[in-house]
This record gives C-alpha cells, structure tokens and sequence, in this order.
C-alpha cells in the first residue's frame, strides 16, 4: 500500500510541477520576438509584414535578384548578400516608424527603401 500512495504522491507532485511550468515556457517563447521574411531584388523589398509588436524582431533577408543587395535597419545590416543568399538579422523595434533600406550605393534611391512600423 505504500508503494501505490508513493506513485500518487509522485504522478500528483509532477501533475503541479506542469502546471506552473506551462504558463512560463509559453511566456519565455512568447519573449523570442517576431520573424519578418525579406526578398531583395531590384530594385525592391518586399517584407512579410509591415509591421510587428515593438521588441526583439529578426529579419531574415534572400537576396532573390541578380545583383548584390543588403539590408540595413536600426543601425543593423547583413553583409552584402549575392543572389541567392540568406541573412539574419535581429533588432530591438522602437513603437513607431523603423526605416530599412539598401545601402549600395543608388539601390535606396531607386526604391529599396521603407518602413516597418512598431505597434
């Protein structure tokens, strides 16, 4: 009879232990921020959203045009990025409007430039 008030012991100990642990693994996935996608081309962006909840954004950027591009905001940018090629980049979004653009040189004045904004 021990052994089996030992079990319900055990399976009602480990019973709580998942109910306070839910709530903190779903905020600490929660904390990881948002993933915007990114295709470069000429002479565009063209992001998955145009906006997200200020915080921790990663910006993962595809260069899917045939000349080089980068991408550059919040004082952050990818290296240059040869076609075909794949970068991340994570900032920390202000609440308002982030300006990104391309940073070879003439590429923002034809267009790759814009604005994510931060809710």
């Amino acid at each position: 009879m021990r052994f089996s008030m030992r079990i319900a012991a055990l399976a009602a100990s480990i019973a709580a232990l998942v109910v306070v642990a839910t709530p903190a693994l779903a905020a600490r996935s929660h904390a990881t921020g948002k993933t915007i996608t990114v295709a470069a081309s000429e002479f565009k962006f063209k992001l998955s959203a145009s906006s997200a909840p200020h915080g921790s954004v990663t910006f993962v950027v595809t260069n899917k045009g045939k000349i080089p591009h980068d991408f550059k905001i919040d004082g952050k940018k990818t290296p240059l990025l040869s076609p075909g090629k794949t970068a991340k980049i994570t900032v920390t979004l202000k609440a308002g409007k982030n300006a990104y653009l391309c940073t070879v040189a003439g590429h923002a004045s034809l267009g790759m430039k814009g604005v994510v904004t931060g809710k």
